[in-house]
């Protein structure tokens, strides 16, 4: 078994069954709309961290984040019922940044083929005088 796998699989199988726990059996006014994104787990199967994403500004990141924290309990415990470990791994959750950084980078390239869009189809636009025209005119 290569190193690695077993933390990976495990870390698949918390992210499903937190998906699940979070839409359907957590029934905190704080907890919007949650998606899991990915779960690591250490080498030692002590500590998952749970990466999320919510839509909302920063003051619902905030409740979230509280609420996912009060919740914390009662999820460690349904993760025990439902995944069968020796110990159930310490939950924490972090703030998945890395789904902002991407859209950020689609923003940003998005813009720049717009402008390059708009820089082909400048010229194409103001009707450029012929040679051949210039020519006849001349003679």
């Amino acid at each position: 078994m290569a190193q690695g796998t077993r933390p990976d699989r495990v870390g698949e199988q918390i992210r499903q069954e937190m998906g699940i726990l979070l839409s359907r059996d957590v029934h905190d006014p704080g907890i919007g709309f949650v998606t899991v994104t990915r779960v690591t787990v250490s080498p030692d199967l002590q500590q998952a961290r749970v990466y999320y994403t919510i839509m909302g500004d920063e003051r619902a990141r905030h409740e979230t984040q509280r609420a996912l924290e009060r919740a914390k309990p009662f999820l460690r415990r349904q993760i025990g019922s439902r995944i069968r470990l020796r110990r159930v791994p310490e939950l924490t959750f972090e703030f998945d940044v890395t789904v902002e950084h991407q859209d950020r980078v689609e923003r940003v390239l998005l813009e720049l083929e717009e402008e390059r869009k708009a820089r082909a189809e400048g010229p194409a636009a103001e009707p450029q005088p012929d040679k051949d025209d210039e020519s006849r005119g001349h003679s």
